[in-house]
């Protein structure tokens, strides 16, 4: 059974507030203080600072709140697999990146469980950052990624690989040209995913290869939606660096242009990420030949 401390701690880090919290679950204010209270006696730390008009963790209160969202995770996932072997059903998370969304995995995986009626596949989208995050607290079972999780906890399989491209509209002067040079695309206005996506870091990495830095290039716009991206760039709007397969179906419309950066050959990896101890490998081998089979 789960510590009501610990789901406490959740809620009043989600929600911001001791007000806020005690509304979401039904408690006192005093209630949410004192449980507090007590795991800061039962750990002998502080786990907020409480000189901050703001709530902020202290060091010790974020490796509390880590352990906290991994044991309420294997409490969840323990009564899911009770409830799947009364069943006789498999139910699993998998997360998977913005840009590994755009390809042909979802339609793939929405394949694999018409074709495994008794497979339940719970399909959430998060950066690459905060899957490693969920993966190590147990919150997701699998991922599906755009590049690598580099951990010795974790067993990939890669499914396919890509290459990172200029995408413009079909209107874009560059749309004529086979292919674009570092010095023209810093010209250019660009539309970016964030910092810490994978997109991102894989052609900053490579722009250091070249000895050269994103600060160089006009980036006016950073967006975590891939499909907005593409919208935008189809309008004209600016141009992005995105993986071909991403815009495949823009490409086969007529609506944006992809080219390759002169002296660049930016592979990116889609791979396959789970705990060694994950408890379906036949899921996985299953998942692997359907990629396989329609890549």
């Amino acid at each position: 059974m789960i510590d009501p401390k610990f789901e406490t701690l959740l809620a009043l880090v989600d929600n911001g507030t001791y007000t806020k919290t005690a509304s979401k679950l039904g408690l006192t204010q005093p209630a949410i203080t004192h449980h507090i209270k007590q795991l800061e006696e039962e750990y002998g730390i502080a786990v907020f600072h409480h000189n901050k008009r703001k709530l902020q963790l202290t060091s010790e209160g974020e490796v509390l709140l880590k352990y906290a969202r991994r044991a309420i995770a294997l409490d969840e996932n323990l009564r899911q697999a009770i409830d799947d072997v009364k069943n006789s059903v498999k139910s699993l998370t998998l997360a998977i990146t913005p840009s590994a969304q755009t390809s042909i995995a979802p339609q793939l995986i929405a394949k694999y469980c018409n074709e495994h009626p008794r497979v339940h596949i719970k399909l959430v989208t998060d950066n690459i950052n905060n899957i490693y995050n969920k993966l190590k607290t147990y919150e997701v079972d699998l991922a599906i990624i755009e590049g690598r999780i580099t951990s010795k906890h974790f067993t990939s399989i890669l499914l396919d690989t890509d290459m990172l491209m200029v995408a413009v509209s079909v209107d874009h002067p560059l749309a004529k040209k086979s292919s674009v040079s570092l010095t023209r695309l810093q010209k250019e206005n660009l539309i970016m995913r964030p910092i810490g996506a994978g997109t991102r870091s894989l052609f900053e990495s490579h722009l250091r290869s070249h000895n050269e830095d994103i600060h160089s290039f006009h980036v006016n716009m950073e967006i975590d939606d891939v499909a907005m991206i593409k919208e935008l760039v189809c309008a004209n709007m600016g141009i992005t660096i995105i993986s071909r397969s991403a815009v495949a179906s823009e490409i086969a419309q007529g609506k944006l242009v992809c080219l390759p950066i002169e002296e660049f050959k930016m592979i990116r990896e889609i791979n396959m990420v789970y705990y060694r101890e994950f408890a379906h490998p036949e899921i996985l081998r299953d998942l692997q030949n359907i990629y396989s089979i329609y890549r």
